[in-house]
């Protein structure tokens, strides 16, 4: 008796103990993650993020940014008051239309903080993303060494300016003075509590906040805390966003999608035609192969998507079945946009703004087409159109 007593007592106070334990990475306190190995808790939620981290001593040296073109007087303004306020010690956030050019109104926001010998990081959800900056960064900051950290890619976590995913915040505990976070609606990032804890437990310093889709939440809450609030609905090149079109969907939806990809192709013109699942992606891209070879189908489980990509980029294919794996980050010139089945539930408003956002990115191919095929015109097809028509309205154009 005086055993199962015993053991009943350990269990109970395990048990309280339990509740008690927050964990001090992710700061999780839900006892479904909270486990018990050897004496010691430990967090199933954040355990697969463990592993080297970086040196906080690392040297940051002086660097210079090298542009080939000029910032708008727009982009200009941003830039210097990035600056003026950062020197301040607030945050910020910005919300910069598609194509706005927001990662060119933070370089020289880095620059400077280079030149103090600052700890800099760029966060991005994505790894897709993380790969295209890094060649970005390479000849924006060619005097400085580019650090790239992604699942794959972690064995060298220090550098003058850091590249990485939002998953390998959790090598840089209180690291950067300069934290610079894009996308942040976008997934996996948004609603994750756990990467929301290592973007925080990472800054020693202050933050800038990026996306082409906030929400007014993401706005309030940065006046609420003392940040400040920096807009821009103009494209560089100063033209309107495409406004997309509704199409609704006739009774044979995939000849739909093949006559307007025809006529893009005939045209000479490159294509995205978004689909909302992998295997509706895969059905798709197999049908339109049959009339069309010069295509190809990708999603976050194709094996060699890297390469599809550059090769569709570099003009090898005419177009690109996808997920929402490009909606963001991507920029191809002359580049038109069909989504299929754009009715369906996983496109909201800000996914939808996003994928039309690939469009007219390009100064000397500022126009475009994009067109929503749906059995009916959801909420959210209206509001993005609205929207989009908001922004131009308010860039007075």
């Amino acid at each position: 008796m005086k055993i199962i007593f015993f053991i009943k007592n350990s269990v109970f106070c395990y048990i309280l103990s339990m509740k008690d334990y927050v964990c001090p990475r992710c700061n999780c306190s839900d006892e479904k993650y909270i486990g018990l190995l050897n004496g010691k808790y430990y967090c199933r939620r954040c355990i697969s993020s463990s592993g080297t981290q970086c040196d906080l001593n690392y040297n940051v040296i002086e660097g210079k940014c090298y542009l080939d073109y000029s910032l708008s007087d727009n982009q200009m303004r941003i830039s210097n008051a990035l600056i003026d306020n950062f020197k301040e010690g607030k945050n910020a956030i910005i919300h910069a239309v598609t194509g706005a050019g927001k990662t060119e109104l933070v370089f020289g926001l880095i620059e400077y903080c280079l030149n103090k010998h600052l700890h800099v990081g760029f966060a991005v959800p994505r790894v897709d993303i993380v790969r295209e900056l890094y060649d970005r960064f390479c000849v924006a900051f060619k005097d400085n060494k580019i650090c790239s950290v992604y699942g794959e890619h972690c064995l060298e976590l220090n550098g003058d300016i850091i590249v990485l995913t939002t998953h390998q915040l959790y090598r840089y505990e209180g690291y950067f003075d300069l934290l610079i976070l894009d996308e942040i609606d976008a997934f996996p990032y948004r609603k994750n509590e756990m990467l929301h804890q290592f973007f925080k437990k990472s800054i020693r310093g202050n933050y800038v906040l990026m996306s082409a889709t906030l929400s007014d939440n993401d706005i309030k809450e940065m006046n609420d805390n003392g940040g400040t609030v920096f807009k821009l609905f103009k494209r560089y090149h100063g033209k309107k966003l495409v406004v997309p079109k509704y199409i609704k969907e006739s009774v044979f939806p995939r000849f739909q999608i093949l006559l307007t990809l025809k006529k893009f192709i005939t045209s000479n013109k490159p294509v995205f035609i978004f689909a909302p699942t992998i295997s509706i992606v895969e059905n798709l891209g197999i049908f339109l192969r049959i009339f069309f070879r010069c295509g190809m189908y990708v999603s976050s489980k194709s094996q060699h998507r890297k390469e599809i990509i550059e090769r569709f980029k570099q003009g090898h294919y005419k177009y690109l079945v996808t997920t929402s794996i490009l909606e963001r980050g991507v920029t191809v010139k002359n580049l038109q946009v069909m989504v299929y089945q754009a009715d369906s539930d996983i496109y909201d408003k800000s996914t939808l703004v996003q994928i039309a956002g690939r469009v007219g990115r390009k100064k000397d191919a500022s126009g475009g087409e994009v067109i929503f095929y749906g059995k009916e015109k959801t909420r959210d097809i209206s509001d993005s159109i609205e929207e989009i028509q908001r922004f131009n309205k308010e860039a007075g154009l």
